[in-house]
């Protein structure tokens, strides 16, 4: 049975794969698929605000000491922040406890390498093999062979000064106003400490996990209360995280939500204007806005599209050599700094561009007209093939004939969930929508 999808293994609690037995036998083969001959042979575990990280976090920790291997437990922290700190404490592989914006009773286990990148295919494929392999017991060692589990208590500090370190010394964010929603997630003391400590005036909303309340009508995929709230103190900005914080959302001082693409879009700009961004090119998936990218055509910026999901983009990123990459959904990968998704750094860089440039956020993006996007995602009881049912491609082939060259029409199953996904965009917003419900409408007659 396949546990790895797009971004590690998932799903919920107390269910397989993410039951006390199946985690402890995933850091028995995780522990031996990554072990070295020399070295520390040290992994460090850090997790978000559920419940269920203390029961995942042990589980995991007694099967990669029971193989040889030494555990380092840094707590509640980003996802982008157990990359940055593998690298930085040069151990052999980082592991995320987190279900990303998923409700509390789901979680996951996501794993990097010693370089901070997510763990390759190859590799997750080796763990996969060997958790359900009979003999795994046997290979456990003993005696002084066994491996120990420390606790690294400044963690959370190291990684606020290195987040704080990626814009010049002596430039302050005094005069900003930001509305922070944490989510009740891995950030909540993170982001709010890094723009207090520049200067910033912060209004932190859902800042207190108490292990079920994450992402709970909160955070980046919930974002009427930053709005609300970006309203209600008269605030510059606002900022979202999810619950791991590896993605930002943002609203503007009228309280227009500012997504992925055209936080994408700011920093192409911002990039090739100080002659920074590499090979002239923005990296993004096949969700990325129509609109975005013909902003960047028109500013002579390249755009190459990925499939869904960061591990993706941080891919064709590192193998090509860009530096700007990202999600419509809120991950954005600043190469420079990081190599994966971080949404403090993200937060941090956008109000650094607003205070170098004194504009407002709603003035960075007022050049990115995005085309109405409309996302349905059915329900399907198994990921058959929809493209092998002739209804389904005749009812988006026709759809495509209506929208010729003024939209796109993507329809592709979820890497994490049993849904299908519709999205169409176009220039017309009733067109569109008319559009979406008519193939989602023949997708569920045909697979549901």
């Amino acid at each position: 049975m396949r546990l790895f999808g797009t971004d590690g293994i998932r799903g919920r609690v107390n269910k397989h794969p993410m039951t006390p037995e199946n985690v402890l036998r995933i850091g028995m083969a995780a522990a031996k698929v990554l072990k070295k001959e020399h070295g520390r042979n040290t992994v460090l575990i850090g997790k978000d605000t559920r419940i269920s990280g203390y029961m995942i976090e042990s589980a995991l920790t007694s099967g990669i000491c029971s193989m040889g291997m030494n555990v380092t437990l840094v707590g509640p922290i980003p996802t982008p922040g157990v990359a940055f700190l593998t690298r930085a404490l040069r151990l052999d592989a980082g592991i995320v406890i987190s279900a990303s914006h998923n409700p509390y009773n789901d979680n996951g286990i996501k794993f990097f390498s010693d370089d901070g990148f997510k763990l390759p295919d190859d590799l997750e494929h080796k763990i996969e093999e060997l958790v359900t392999d009979d003999g795994l017991g046997e290979k456990r060692l003993i005696g002084s062979d066994i491996g120990k589990a420390y606790r690294l208590d400044d963690a959370t500090g190291r990684y606020i000064e290195y987040i704080k370190a990626t814009i010049p010394k002596g430039i302050t964010l005094e005069g900003i106003k930001a509305v922070v929603d944490c989510a009740n997630g891995a950030a909540y003391k993170i982001t709010p400490w890094v723009l207090r400590e520049l200067g910033a005036e912060v209004i932190v909303i859902n800042d207190k996990p108490d292990g079920i309340n994450i992402n709970a009508d909160c955070g980046a995929l919930h974002l009427e209360g930053l709005r609300n709230a970006v309203l209600k103190n008269k605030a510059n900005v606002g900022i979202a995280h999810d619950g791991d914080a590896d993605r930002t959302m943002f609203c503007d001082g009228k309280g227009n939500i500012i997504d992925g693409d055209q936080i994408l879009g700011i920093c192409a700009l911002e990039f090739k204007n100080e002659g920074k961004l590499k090979g002239n090119t923005v990296v993004s998936t096949v969700m990325s806005n129509l609109g975005f990218e013909r902003f960047l055509l028109k500013k002579g910026i390249r755009l190459i599209r990925t499939k869904v999901g960061d591990r993706y983009v941080a891919e064709k990123m590192r193998t090509e050599g860009y530096n700007l990459g990202g999600e419509q959904s809120g991950h954005i990968i600043l190469s420079d700094y990081n190599t994966t998704g971080d949404g403090p750094i993200t937060a941090l860089q956008v109000l650094y561009i607003m205070k170098k440039q004194n504009k407002s956020l709603s003035k960075l993006v007022s050049g990115i007209k995005l085309y109405p996007q409309v996302l349905i995602n059915i329900e399907v009881e198994k990921k058959k093939d929809f493209r092998s049912i002739p209804e389904i491609e005749q009812v988006i082939k026709k759809a495509e004939e209506r929208l010729a060259e003024n939209g796109r029409i993507l329809v592709r199953p979820s890497g994490t969930e049993p849904k299908i996904r519709v999205m169409v965009e176009g220039a017309e917003q009733n067109l569109t929508e008319q559009l979406a419900r008519k193939i989602a409408k023949v997708i569920k007659e045909k697979m549901a």
